[in-house]
């Protein structure tokens, strides 16, 4: 199961640190949409191709670590989490939480590709999952369908 394209949400309220990563997304030709809070990642519509998300911890209405919890493990994209203001609780608290990576500002470039990657690699791996546990599921529907008309 291919993916049909990589995309990164990018949620920071410092618009200089949206524009840098902007930059840097379109020199390796990486599709993203940048938000400027919480609310306006959760309004906007996204896709259902293959995804990350890159949140900064200090967001203006809620904390990036509550978005995490609000938006849960479910069909949330992997979350790389950033911050220049990082902690040991908040670090420890998002990797228990489920984030791939934790980076600090100024964000390493490299390391942060690198991150990205690995949160696209872990979705596909994820959908791939998904869609063998979902066929698995109807081929046990469909075979008890099958055993009850015997019996009926």
């Amino acid at each position: 199961m291919r993916p049909r394209s990589e995309v990164v949400y990018l949620v920071d309220d410092d618009l200089r640190v949206r524009e840098a990563l902007s930059e840097l997304f379109s020199s390796q030709e990486i599709q993203h949409f940048s938000f400027g809070s919480a609310a306006e990642y959760l309004a906007f519509m996204r896709s259902d191709d293959c995804a990350c998300l890159l949140l900064d911890v200090q967001l203006p209405d809620i904390s990036g670590l509550d978005l995490q919890r609000r938006i849960g493990n479910g069909c949330s994209p992997s979350i790389i989490f950033m911050s220049g203001y990082s902690d040991v609780p908040s670090t420890v608290r998002a990797m228990k939480t489920g984030a791939i990576e934790f980076l600090t500002k100024p964000i390493d470039p490299k390391a942060l590709i690198r991150a990205i990657r690995a949160a696209f690699a872990k979705d596909t791996e994820q959908r791939q999952r998904t869609a063998e546990l979902n066929s698995l599921q109807g081929d046990f529907l469909c075979s008890r369908r099958g055993r009850r008309r015997l019996f009926h």
